[in-house]
């Protein structure tokens, strides 16, 4: 504790005489000078060195006291080379007593740092950038403390704004140079959410300026920061008491986010940074800036995307400390008629500092589905492009945008012909929707009156409200993991029968059918461990975690069984790729049946049980499989991948094979003649079922039920609605051996000839 607190009090001397040079007179050299020499005294250092990032990852020696001088701009390493661009390449601090030894250490013989033998260094961060290191050295084999560490790191935050001030280097020099700026472009990206906005750019930069460092009063920094953290959950507290925040995912998206705001190890480690001579504003950007130096290491993508919690915890800190409120944000007034968000991230209140009805759409340059700004894009129906690479260096506030989720495209600075394309596609796409609306209560027959089941993908609270607006017949695959990825753990019996009971209560009678647990693989949660595997597309995933773990399988059945009260209940088992697992996955559902039935809980007025067919092997099976089940559901998704060997994941191959081969057709045509045998329902949930070329090869090989996203209803109907069946069917016999690569050109011909609406 003494030498803890006799550090701290360097600390803050040392602070201090780095306040009053940073502040004094003199060019930016001449200071820097001064800084190096003081923290070489300060520290009983024999060598201080300062090393500033240029352009191409490049680490310059700017300023040196205990080196020779004619090495000052003389000396560069790369990032990555010798121990200070190890530092700088893992943005993390190195202590060592015998330095040179060490299998990174570089010899730079203009130095003279031959003689001395200790090294400890830290990354002078500025933001989520390396932008230099800062070193010091000693001749003896110096043991550095934790405390020394965190001194140095400490001054590495106050000189970094020094670094970047444009006076040392000129900020130009790091601008990115590929692509001209002012020409038209167009970015890829991914769709996080569908649809298209035409607008103008406004950048989501939160930064807040940092005026002062060093503190004069830690006591009052601190209780400046307790009222910072209180206005926060006040404003939380608000965003609650909203009427569109009673229910749904996005709330519980807001309840993890509180959690975090009141994390105490995250706190904790402010508070210990304000104790050291910082400024509560200096603090909370230190602690931020070391979290996220730390996390960007990280692969798991549910922890890199918890970072961008954090990130808009730290900026809204830094908002309150800094005298305002949530209403005067960066971007919050003055929002522009027709705004396109542009951002590295957001985390998932930021979303709501933006007026919804002026946003017409957000492309960010990381983000994925699952990440908490995308869920709640998603109930604000947003249009959300991700993970566009440097689109923040390419982009002016208020640059001309379009937004296109629905392709996972960005156009930046269009051209008046490829603007107007969109606009005369936003209009002809309300044209149709207002064509598919009047279509709404009108039942999908063809012109034979033979009825299609027209059923609606669901995953989330919020996609409920287009059950009815679509004329959806039901929800034909509720995908029941997606509530468990919003949470920071596992959700307990009782909030899951909440849950379901709802889902249930919204459908008004419509039938659902719920898709038991399906993760593992890209689907991943926050309080599992993710297991690692080569491919883990193939692994462990879906019902076989479920299996190997039956309590989490059991608390859902339960939670389900709970939910139904009276009413008829459907259980869909994935990934089911022989009969022994879904013998067993039944076998845990019957025994929670005679466990609700022994504890007198009302019972479902009837109960179907299913399985999902994506795994080929299972279709061989089907004359053992088809007498225990009341429906099969293909997921054409992973049906594809595994049918083909293709990894959808892969641009090379993702495209190669097409759903409309003729393997897939016969495929889809052997399962409908064997369930048609056994007066088995099946449904087809995957993709194919959404577009009308793919549902009309559907139909026309015997499959009667399709389930597909809500977008895609109307399109279908109107397709099914114009559809000859009989001449569709006769047609299709004649395709089935054919040795096309696709049979797709074909299909576009027989609709084209026999009018059916594509």
């Amino acid at each position: 504790m003494m030498q803890s607190a006799g550090m701290t009090s360097v600390s803050r001397r040392l602070l201090g005489r780095l306040r009053d040079v940073m502040a004094g007179s003199g060019s930016a050299q001449d200071r820097l000078d001064k800084v190096v020499k003081l923290i070489a005294a300060d520290m009983v250092a024999e060598v201080c060195s300062c090393y500033v990032m240029r352009a191409g990852e490049v680490l310059e020696l700017f300023s040196t006291e205990g080196l020779k001088k004619e090495s000052v701009h003389q000396t560069r390493l790369r990032v990555g080379e010798g121990l200070v661009g190890d530092i700088a390449a893992h943005a993390r601090p190195l202590a060592l007593a015998d330095a040179q030894v060490h299998p990174n250490f570089v010899f730079r013989p203009e130095t003279g740092e031959e003689i001395f033998h200790s090294l400890m260094g830290v990354p002078i961060i500025r933001g989520s950038r390396v932008v230099g290191v800062l070193v010091v050295q000693n001749r003896t084999m110096r043991h550095y403390t934790d405390e020394e560490i965190e001194t140095l790191e400490t001054v590495a935050m106050v000189l970094a704004e020094l670094l970047v001030s444009g006076e040392l280097v000129n900020r130009a020099e790091l601008v990115p140079v590929d692509g001209n700026a002012l020409l038209p472009l167009r970015m890829e990206g991914v769709k996080l959410n569908g649809g298209v906005g035409v607008g103008v750019a406004v950048l989501h930069r939160p930064r807040i300026t940092i005026q002062r460092l060093v503190a004069e009063d830690t006591d009052a920094e601190l209780e400046r920061l307790k009222k910072a953290l209180t206005g926060i959950k006040l404003a939380l507290e608000e965003l609650f008491s909203r009427p569109e925040m009673r229910d749904g995912e996005h709330r519980d998206v807001l309840e993890t986010y509180r959690m975090f705001a009141e994390d105490k190890g995250w706190l904790n480690r402010i508070s210990e940074a304000i104790h050291t001579g910082l400024t509560a504003e200096a603090a909370v950007q230190k602690v931020h800036d070391d979290t996220r130096a730390r996390m960007s290491q990280i692969t798991d993508p549910y922890l890199r995307e918890r970072m961008h919690d954090f990130e808009d915890l730290a900026n809204r800190l830094l908002q309150h400390l800094a005298g305002g409120d949530d209403d005067q944000r960066p971007g919050a007034a003055d929002l522009p008629e027709g705004a396109i968000l542009i951002g590295r991230n957001l985390g998932p209140m930021e979303l709501f500092d933006y007026d919804p009805k002026r946003l017409r759409g957000l492309v960010l340059e990381e983000g994925s589905a699952t990440s908490h700004v995308a869920i709640v894009a998603r109930a604000l129906d947003i249009p959300v492009v991700g993970r566009v690479k440097d689109v923040l260096d390419k982009i002016e506030p208020l640059d001309p945008v379009i937004c296109d989720g629905d392709n996972g495209q960005v156009f930046i600075r269009p051209p008046d012909d490829i603007r107007e394309t969109y606009i005369d596609a936003i209009s002809q796409r309300q044209l149709r929707q207002a064509v598919y609306a009047r279509l709404r209560e009108l039942p999908a027959v063809t012109r034979q009156d033979v009825r299609i089941g027209i059923h609606m993908n669901a995953g989330l609270l919020l996609d409920l409200q287009h059950l009815h607006d679509s004329g959806a017949d039901g929800i034909g695959l509720y995908r029941t993991e997606l509530p468990f990825m919003a949470r920071s753990s596992l959700p307990d019996v009782a909030a899951q029968t909440l849950l379901y009971k709802k889902i249930l209560d919204q459908a008004e009678g419509k039938p659902v059918v719920f898709r038991t647990l399906d993760v593992g693989g890209d689907k991943v949660l926050p309080y599992w461990n993710p297991y690692e595997e080569d491919n883990p597309a193939l692994g462990w995933r879906s019902i076989r975690i479920t299996l190997d773990r039956p309590a989490v399988m059991r608390s859902q059945l339960r939670a389900l069984l709970r939910a139904a009260q009276g009413r008829e209940l459907s259980v869909m088992f994935p990934m089911i790729a022989e009969v022994s697992e879904f013998v067993q996955a039944r076998l845990i559902l019957d025994k929670e049946l005679e466990r609700e039935r022994a504890m007198g809980n009302p019972m479902p007025s009837r109960l179907k049980v299913g399985t999902m067919l994506e795994v080929p092997a299972l279709a061989l099976q089907l004359d053992a499989l088809l007498p225990m089940v009341d429906f099969v559901s293909i997921g054409s998704n992973d049906l594809t991948q595994f049918l083909f060997a293709v990894d959808r994941g892969n641009p090379r191959i993702a495209e190669r094979y097409d759903s409309l081969a003729p393997a897939m057709v016969r495929f889809m045509r052997y399962v409908a003649a064997k369930c048609a045998q056994y007066g088995v329902t099946l449904s087809v949930c995957g993709e194919m079922a959404g577009r009308p070329l793919e549902a009309m090869a559907l139909i026309g090989v015997g499959i009667r039920h399709l389930s597909l996203s809500a977008p895609n209803i109307g399109p279908v109907k109107t397709m099914v609605r114009s559809l000859d069946i009989g001449a569709l069917e006769a047609y299709m016999n004649t395709l089935l051996k054919s040795p096309d690569h696709s049979l797709r050109n074909k299909l576009k011909t027989f609709a084209l000839d026999h009018g059916v609406v594509l």
